[in-house]
Parts: C-alpha cells; sequence; structure tokens
C-alpha cells in the first residue's frame, strides 16, 4: 500500500462529484472540476490504481425490493486466533444479507449490519450464521425502528493536510 499519496483540489473535486453520482460521463464530470475529459478520464484512472477509488457502484433503496429491515447483530467470542477469524471471515462472506462486518473494540468483538425483509428471514440469516461460523460466545440483535441519515458519500472538500498517508496539495 502506498503511504505517501498526494491529491489534489482538482482531484478532491473529481472525487466528490463521483460520489454523488458515478454514473456521469466524462464530459459532465470534467464540466463539473474544470476539465477536458481526457484529463478528467487520467486522473480518475489514477485514482483508481491508487486505490483511492475502489469500486463504482448502484444505491439501491432495499425496501422497494421487499427488503426493508435493518438488523444489527453483536458478537462476541472466546477464540481470538488467526484460524478462528479467517473461518468467521469466510463464514460471513458466504451470508449475502451480511453487508458490513466490522471488528469492534470494547465489549462486542463483531458488529454486523444485515439487511432483511421480516424476523423470518433474519432467523434463517441467524440459523445459517451459527451453522457456519464456529464457538460464538453470544449473538445479540437490534432491529433499526427507522433510518434517519444514510449517506454514502463523505465530504471531501474540507480536507487540506496530511491524513493517512494521503496529503492534499
Amino acid at each position: 500500500m502506498n503511504t505517501d499519496i498526494k491529491i489534489d483540489s482538482i482531484d478532491v473535486r473529481i472525487l466528490n462529484v463521483l460520489q454523488r453520482d458515478a454514473s456521469l460521463s466524462m464530459q459532465q464530470i470534467g464540466e463539473e472540476v474544470g476539465l477536458s475529459a481526457n484529463p478528467c478520464w487520467r486522473r480518475i484512472k489514477r485514482l483508481e490504481d491508487l486505490g483511492i477509488i475502489q469500486r463504482r457502484a448502484a444505491i439501491i433503496d432495499t425496501a422497494r425490493l421487499g427488503l426493508g429491515m435493518t438488523c444489527f447483530v453483536s458478537i462476541r467470542t472466546n477464540r481470538h486466533s488467526k484460524d478462528w477469524l479467517d473461518s468467521f471471515a469466510k463464514g460471513i462472506l458466504m451470508i449475502p444479507e451480511i453487508v458490513e462486518c466490522h471488528r469492534m473494540t470494547g465489549d462486542v468483538d463483531y458488529l454486523l449490519k444485515i439487511v432483511i425483509a421480516d424476523i423470518a428471514h433474519y432467523d434463517r440469516v441467524y440459523r445459517r450464521l451459527i451453522a457456519t461460523v464456529p464457538e460464538l460466545a453470544d449473538v445479540s440483535s437490534t432491529f433499526s425502528m427507522e433510518r434517519l441519515k444514510n449517506e454514502t458519500a463523505i465530504d471531501l472538500s474540507s480536507i487540506s493536510r496530511r491524513v493517512s498517508g494521503v496529503s492534499v496539495e
């Protein structure tokens, strides 16, 4: 991983535009940031090559597809070996309803975000989880009653200093 990445204010503007709408043409992105299409494409390609842009995706309305329930699952384990972690990671990758997994500090070892249709759907996911991942000490679930904010874009326009190996010029 490159620990000395340099980007400039145009790169930051490109990233902000892409976070808002990655379906825009190079011409449209270039117009928004003050570049023609070819230099804009080269900058985006560089940002991809650096790993700053990991992928481009469509954001869907899960509720319109019948997946209107979000569940957060706290997991505790007494196992903390590399082999167990590898097995855990492999197991959660096999369950598509698990859309996020975080290794945590504090009382909880892992936090999962699961998108499901209803409680019966959650029960099926829960059964797959405990059958797939060995030696879970505690699995506790909470259900979101209402999503008050759901942003995928991070406002990068205020970044003006070195952050985690990235310097903005």
